[in-house]
């Protein structure tokens, strides 16, 4: 069957890239899909043309999606395009579900047992908790346990060493000692987790050739979605499986990789070129989805990225006045604002926000107001992080300035300047006295003039939050009694302060703003999904994949949305320009959520670099990175020129060869070591690979 007469018998419109795509069957293809361009579409046509116009076997196809959800959704896509009996034989899983068939080959050949993989996160989570306060001394919150777990899955995603899982230790806990200790207890239980799953069957394909070859014969092609998705280990089990003469066909875009804290590496699509023989990339720069004003803006932002390939974003529909930005007075005034927006919704609103803490406001005036609403993945986490159980512990005290317990949790995070043996020794005296804590530090013989007044000051604040209006609270706790500065000191962000303030300006007093603090942390639980709802409260990273006829993005603010912030690239460390850009990116994924309307907050006397940037306002910012640009260009093109043929190179990884072909960006190098690699010189460039002799 021609690849004419598939198209017509199964009803396909595709155009002439999503065509190209369908039909790059050999060798290994890198499909480069801006948002909106019809990815899912191609992934499938591609496979019933495969099976069906090709006759390519089905069981010798694997595809690997991110999700358990993802590889039931294209399944589902191709049995509705293709039919049942094409997709018998298909295989749909996500890179867990191969590691785990790789160790059962392992199992069989070897006669021995894998350890046991452990499916409860309640397990995990009390394995953690438990190391936790051997090493901290302190019970730890769900927030901790759930920041401890990502951090685990970080370190090894990325195959980390000793040296860089040691520079993750912050002034609040030594993470490296918490590492080695979580991984002891695995081992010694011969238990593994999901991640521990990749290492293993890692392992075993690089120490086992003949079951590596067991999968290359098996898996003659291989699919891989959301590519800029994967993590280093997992584009490591790839490589492995496809071999260096892979038919592979990966699909991504580095543009939308904003899982950083879960160690997706958008690198490894940038080496694409070097990993495989006979490789190709392909680009899909038509969006369907977003009106033509959305599609301009956002390609001109995110073009300003260095760790991309270069393509260039494409409308299809048309241009409308569809992009606003409105400045308010406040950040608090975003919230009165959408309320309007919410209660005369008739057509699909999502409000997007960085953090998931951003949605509590929006939840909290919503259920209020009886406004219909859906949460999407909202995170509880939020009521037991460290800065809202120290909230709750100061108010509380105040409330019951005899409590000891409590006072020892909170002293050191106020400015009371006491040391823990002075503290100790008055709640002794507080206890045997029957006064409260305070009073009985004035009674400490020797306690300095200073230490004294600050004391007094922080015992006449607590004193009078149970009296004061529940909005001036937190900014008491904050700053009058210092505690913003202690945040400062172990390095924890404030921004949980702004919304716990924004919370109880709708309440008249401490009493009744933990009541509503209890109240939502129920709610956010318990709440169903209403299906005639028209406003979705989301998350960027949650809002992936999906699309919204409106779209509002608050919170453009510096320092939050983005966190961080490069104005000088020359002077910007590695580090912090990958942060930077991971920003960018995703800012870049929620401006291109919107279908038809895109409305995006700012707020007088806030700083917002990305709304300049967008709105093309920051004129000195963009000439400047443009001559920053421009001369990093003319730089390149110097190093350019040396690739020759016949010019004799020195790589870090391969060493000495000799540059057999050149071809625009592309170089054939033959090696010392007897192998050829096609190289990227844009790759080499950036990453400082190699130098010409």
């Amino acid at each position: 069957m021609t690849y004419s007469e598939f198209k017509t018998k199964y009803n396909l419109t595709l155009n002439e890239a999503q065509d190209n795509a369908v039909m790059s069957i050999s060798g290994a293809t890198l499909l480069l899909a801006v948002p909106g361009s019809g990815k899912t579409t191609v992934l499938v046509s591609r496979l019933g043309y495969m099976i069906n116009a090709l006759g390519i076997p089905a069981e010798s196809i694997l595809t690997m999606t991110y999700t358990v959800a993802a590889t039931k959704d294209m399944k589902q896509r191709f049995i509705s395009l293709f039919g049942d009996e094409s997709a018998q034989n298909l295989e749909f899983r996500t890179i867990n579900g191969v590691c785990a068939k790789i160790i059962m080959s392992y199992e069989r050949i070897s006669g021995g047992k894998a350890f046991e993989l452990i499916t409860d996160e309640k397990q995990l989570s009390a394995v953690i908790s438990a190391i936790y306060r051997d090493v901290s001394g302190e019970f730890p919150t769900e927030a901790d346990i759930k920041n401890l777990r990502t951090m685990i899955t970080y370190a090894k995603n990325m195959m980390l060493g000793k040296t860089k899982i040691a520079e993750l230790d912050t002034k609040e806990l030594e993470f490296s000692t918490v590492f080695t200790a979580y991984n002891e207890y695995l081992r010694k239980n011969r238990l593994m987790d999901y991640d521990d799953q990749m290492l293993y069957a890692y392992a075993v394909l690089t120490k086992h050739p003949e079951i590596t070859k067991e999968y290359r014969e098996k898996y003659r092609y291989i699919l891989v979605d959301e590519a800029q998705d994967t993590s280093k280990i997992q584009h490591s089990i790839i490589r492995l499986l496809a071999g260096k003469d892979a038919r592979l066909f990966m699909v991504g875009d580095e543009d939308q990789s904003i899982y950083g804290f879960r160690a997706a590496y958008p690198k490894a699509l940038l080496s694409f070129n070097e990993d495989y023989n006979n490789s190709k990339i392909l680009l899909m720069e038509e969006n369907y989805r977003s009106d033509a004003n959305i599609v301009s803006m956002a390609s001109r932002f995110i073009s300003a990225n260095r760790q991309r390939h270069e393509k260039n974003m494409k409308a299809v529909q048309k241009a409308q006045k569809s992009v606003r930005r409105v400045n308010l007075i406040t950040r608090e005034n975003q919230y009165g604002y959408l309320l309007k927006v919410a209660v005369n919704s008739v057509k699909q609103t999502a409000i997007l926000y960085r953090d998931n803490e951003s949605a509590l406001p929006f939840i909290d005036i919503f259920e209020r107001q009886g406004i219909k609403y859906n949460s999407k993945a909202f995170d509880s986490a939020f009521f037991t992080h460290r800065v809202v159980r120290d909230i709750v512990d100061i108010i509380n005290f105040s409330l019951n300035m005899y409590d000891t317990q409590l006072f020892l949790k909170i002293y050191y995070k106020l400015s009371t300047y006491l040391t823990k043996e002075t503290a100790q020794t008055a709640c002794k005296i507080s206890e045997e006295k029957g006064i409260d804590v305070f009073s009985a530090v004035f009674q400490l013989p020797g306690l300095n003039t200073g230490t004294k007044k600050a004391c007094t000051s922080v015992y006449s604040n607590l004193k009078n939050i149970s009296s004061d209006k529940a909005g001036n609270i937190i900014h008491r706790i904050s700053g009058y009694m210092g505690y913003s500065d202690y945040l400062s000191r172990v390095g924890v962000k404030t921004s949980k302060l702004f919304i716990l303030e924004n919370i109880a300006s709708r309440v008249k007093n401490a009493r009744e703003f933990l009541n509503r603090l209890d109240e939502l942390a129920v709610l956010t639980k318990e709440r169903k999904y209403d299906n005639d709802a028209n406003i979705i409260l989301s998350t960027i990273h949650s809002s992936k994949g999906l699309e919204y006829t409106n779209v509002y993005i608050i919170d453009v603010v510096d320092g939050f949305f983005p966190e961080i912030t490069v104005s000088d690239y020359k002077n910007a460390t590695k580090e912090e320009i990958r942060l930077y850009e991971e920003e960018r990116r995703l800012f870049y994924v929620g401006v291109t959520r919107a279908k038809s309307e895109l409305t995006l907050f700012s707020y007088r006397n806030e700083p917002s670099c990305f709304l300049n940037q967008f709105f093309g306002e920051d004129k000195k910012k963009e000439q400047e990175e443009n001559k920053a640009i421009t001369e990093d260009n003319a730089s390149f093109s110097e190093y350019k020129k040396k690739f020759k043929k016949r010019a004799i190179i020195c790589h870090k990884h391969f060493g000495i060869g000799e540059i057999i072909d050149a071809s625009g960006d592309i170089v054939e190098v033959k090696f010392n070591i007897g192998i050829n690699k096609k190289l990227s010189v844009k790759v080499l460039y950036d990453n400082e690979l190699c130098s010409v002799e």
